[in-house]
């Protein structure tokens, strides 16, 4: 067992105990003056179901963090197993929507038509300061699903989770 507190001489440490925590791969997209921003993000989780609302954060040393934390709408879309290309085109650039199937919600952010098992369409209704990164609620307005199973991270490491009967 390994025991330590968290802090600047202990951050791989911290991270690798973090890591131990498998979560599900997200895009989240938003519409910005530019063109369409996205961003690869596994710090999703549901909130309420009544008001449905979730959350994610991103980090506030991104060059999209403006974009993402700014946007009244924004996408969420749960990968799909098998669609770590798609994870790291977003993790690399905001702007990786090229050769990408895409179509815009009205009034709204870009959704992936392809590599999601679930997207949720959200406006913004609050974002909180927390350290390094910001917490950002949104109300869910739309969902769309489809069968299969989803991209996971663990470990520094994708994978995937096919549930078994």
């Amino acid at each position: 067992m390994d025991r330590f507190t968290p802090g600047p001489a202990t951050e791989r440490q911290y991270r690798d105990a973090l890591g131990c925590f498998a979560t599900g791969v997200t895009v989240v997209t938003v519409a910005a003056p530019a063109g369409p921003v996205g961003i690869t993000a596994n710090s999703f989780s549901s909130v309420s179901l009544d008001p449905p609302l979730i959350l994610w954060s991103p980090a506030r040393a991104s060059a999209r963090f403006g974009a993402m934390t700014g946007a009244d709408r924004f996408a969420v879309h749960v990968l799909g197993a098998g669609e770590i290309a798609v994870a790291q085109r977003f993790a690399r650039s905001g702007g990786a929507f090229d050769g990408l199937a895409m179509e815009w919600a009205e009034s709204g952010p870009p959704l992936l038509d392809e590599g999601w098992i679930a997207r949720f369409l959200c406006t913004r209704v609050a974002v909180h300061e927390a350290g390094d990164h910001a917490i950002v609620v949104g109300r869910v307005d739309e969902v769309a699903r489809r069968e299969g199973p989803p991209l996971i991270f663990a470990g520094g490491a994708y994978g995937d989770f096919s549930p078994t009967g």
